[in-house]
């Protein structure tokens, strides 16, 4: 059993095309038995008439008919030919909403799918593009709650600004400070992932070479450790949502390593920017886990550290956005290896 389904073909029109092929060979090799008789008259039956047919002359065997074999021929090539186009029929409309779901996972303002074709078709068609609408509405009010959201919490912490500049103690207003800050951070984090893709902006042939080393040096001018090697040529990507998305990953490893390593790898399908750090990585049934939003490990959780988890969701989402991919691996020593492939 295991070896016929090694046999099947791997797609629905494939199937469908060996079935009927399958179905006309043996219907043909039937009548080949029934009409031939091996030798013997056959009896009654529909369109022979009710007399006994005379078997074939003695010594003509059945390669000494080419009328039959033509006959066969052609009908074979018939019905071979109605079951290839009847298999595609079948086929197309599973195909054609393949390409809808793979579409509307890319973009999800694409066209809707054009409601022709047979009823099962126009049926299929409709319900997704009911899913699309369905969908597009749920974005609309998301995007709808998330700005509500970010001015109801924003004005009681702008509130909380003013009245800290107030404070006359100078260890209590830096410590509200802090807390203000922190928070405004955390807010700005959440509220920006839950916005997702609300804000779309244009590709452009981005310079990533000058993007990386422009970060290099904002981070040096405030005290932290930034080394870029290697080189890269321009690729196409959203400019802010790729500085945001390397930003995250050097701000992780400052702050779990105490300094970042960029090193750029160029090839020709794809382009690797790969951030290292120096600190103590990752249990390895947890570099998966991590990329989740607002998930931390345990050691995280704590002042020093701080942050709400999404930093590497937010990374890993805008790579597959650009239809690349976000890794994490521990360095062969120690450290944490994040490696961002961009195709070009």
């Amino acid at each position: 059993m295991a070896a016929l389904k090694r046999l099947l073909p791997a797609t629905l029109f494939g199937r469908l095309a060996l079935l009927l092929c399958v179905a006309v060979l043996a219907s043909h090799v039937l009548a080949l038995t029934m009409v031939l008789g091996l030798g013997r008259p056959l009896e009654g039956g529909a369109g022979m008439g009710s007399g006994h047919r005379p078997p074939p002359p003695p010594g003509m065997s059945i390669w000494d008919m080419p009328g039959l074999w033509l006959d066969i021929g052609v009908r074979m090539s018939a019905l071979v030919l109605a079951a290839w186009i009847g298999a595609r029929w079948l086929s197309e409309p599973i195909r054609r909403l393949a390409r809808a779901a793979k579409a509307l996972g890319q973009d999800i303002d694409h066209p809707p799918l054009a409601e022709d074709g047979p009823l099962e078709c126009r049926e299929a068609s409709q319900v997704f593009n009911q899913m699309q609408a369905q969908i597009r509405q749920q974005l609309r009010e998301r995007d709808r709650f998330v700005a509500a959201v970010s001015h109801d919490l924003r004005t009681p912490l702008t509130r909380l600004r003013l009245r800290t500049e107030s404070l006359a103690d100078a260890a209590q207003k830096q410590a509200f400070q802090n807390d203000v800050v922190e928070m405004d951070a955390m807010i700005t984090a959440t509220l920006d992932y839950l916005r997702g893709a609300a804000d779309e902006e244009a590709f452009v042939l981005l310079d990533v070479h000058s993007l990386v080393h422009s970060m290099a040096d904002d981070q040096l001018a405030c005290g932290h450790t930034v080394r870029v090697t290697g080189s890269a040529a321009p690729v196409r990507a959203q400019a802010s949502a790729m500085r945001r998305c390397i930003g995250n990953l050097v701000d992780n490893a400052i702050r779990y390593g105490g300094a970042a390593h960029i090193r750029l790898s160029d090839g020709a399908y794809w382009l690797r920017i790969e951030v290292v750090d120096a600190g103590p990585g990752l249990p390895e049934s947890e570099l998966e886990q991590v990329l989740a939003p607002f998930y931390r490990v345990e050691a995280s959780r704590n002042r020093h550290h701080g942050g709400v988890g999404l930093g590497l969701s937010i990374s890993h989402d805008i790579a597959r956005k650009h239809r690349g991919s976000l890794q994490l691996r521990n360095g062969d020593s120690a450290g944490l290896v994040a490696t961002l492939r961009l195709p070009r």
